[in-house]
């Protein structure tokens, strides 16, 4: 099996303006209390976005008292009470919607199980040999927050012609902020957070024998109108080639890292559709947390379709610097000297529902 290497190049972000006054609904404000809650985030800066929080309707006092019960810090509490009076003329929030109850089908049993894995672990083993030759459009946007807070503002858009040949990516960078570029810069050289891999990579990495993977039943999910198994896994560093290199220069500092998450595979197909993963680092490295979110779909390429990589999120963060990158993946042709893509103007965002869980019908 070929080996693999997967970098991401973190350097300090350029300062990101703060963030101006937003306007927020009662049930987005408490959602982003419970959020930062959850990630601890220190109560005086949370406070602060508090101040900066217009509210559309009205916050009573009790929604106040059951945050400070879920933990809220006494400067957040303070700031909440404030928009208790602010918003105390405006019309009361909407009452939740209904739960609807579902009935989830059974897990499938222990001996199920092991046939459904071994499927899967053929399908992804041998994912890269069905691909064909290939050119497509990769439109990677970065943002960094440096509050902490994940006010993200954008950074950057990058565009790349992305070409596949022979089982190896190689990427041209296109264009920046859709200026044209016409130096002969690397994906690799780019200033701030990349990473490559997504093409079949980290599929041998997560089912390599090599690996020795834990995978367990999660439970069912439905992503794009179709069934999936949801399956844990967790690879242990000393069996990870997971790379992940901060800085440049004498101040490199590289680490392997092992890493855990989910995997998302189509009950019909076998295939893998998504990938969600957390690294786990050492307590000594710059880079506090990394984790990917990498999803794929069917798409025609000369009429034939073929399971490609749609979308990937990376989040990272560096004491209070957060970057977070949105790579996605379009105009998919044929590699070859007729082959032509037009880079333009880069595309719109793909819509949220493209790569969000859908509820269980």
């Amino acid at each position: 099996m070929k080996s693999w290497t997967r970098r991401l190049f973190f350097l300090l972000a350029l300062a990101v303006p703060a963030a101006a006054q937003r306007s927020m609904t009662v049930n987005e404000l408490v959602t982003f209390i419970e959020s930062s809650i959850k990630l601890k985030h220190d109560d005086r800066q949370l406070a602060a976005s508090v101040k900066k929080v217009k509210l559309s309707n009205r916050l009573d006092a009790r929604t106040v008292e059951t945050l400070q019960g879920m933990g809220a810090g006494p400067s957040t509490v303070a700031a909440l009470r404030l928009l208790v009076t602010e918003s105390s003329g405006l019309a009361a929030p909407p009452p939740p919607a209904p739960k609807l109850v579902v009935v989830l089908p059974p897990p499938p049993d222990s001996i199920e199980q092991k046939k459904i894995l071994a499927q899967i672990t053929e399908s992804a083993l041998n994912y890269t040999k069905s691909l064909p030759n290939f050119i497509c459009m990769q439109v990677t946007r970065r943002y960094a927050d440096i509050s902490g807070m994940e006010h993200y503002s954008l950074v950057d858009t990058i565009a790349e012609k992305l070409s596949y040949f022979e089982q190896k990516e190689d990427y041209k960078l296109v264009s920046k902020n859709n200026i044209p570029v016409t130096t002969n810069l690397k994906h690799e050289e780019l200033d701030g957070a990349t990473s490559s891999g997504e093409f079949g990579s980290m599929l041998l990495e997560i089912f390599s024998p090599e690996s020795e993977t834990r995978f367990d039943w999660e439970r069912w999910a439905t992503l794009r109108g179709r069934r999936m198994y949801v399956f844990s896994f967790r690879v242990e560093q000393s069996r990870s080639k997971y790379s992940i290199r901060w800085g440049r220069g004498a101040g490199e500092l590289t680490t392997i890292a092992g890493y855990h998450g989910l995997i998302y595979a189509d009950r019909d197909t076998h295939m893998v559709m998504r990938i969600k993963m957390e690294c786990d680092l050492p307590v000594t490295f710059p880079i506090q947390s990394v984790d990917l979110d990498l999803n794929y779909d069917f798409t025609n390429i000369s009429g034939q379709p073929f399971l490609l990589p749609l979308k990937s999120e990376l989040h990272s963060r560096e004491g209070k610097l957060l970057v977070k990158n949105e790579t996605e993946f379009r105009l998919y042709n044929k590699f070859g000297a007729e082959a032509i893509i037009q880079f333009g103007d880069t595309p719109e965002p793909l819509p949220e529902e493209k790569t969000k869980e859908e509820p269980l019908k």
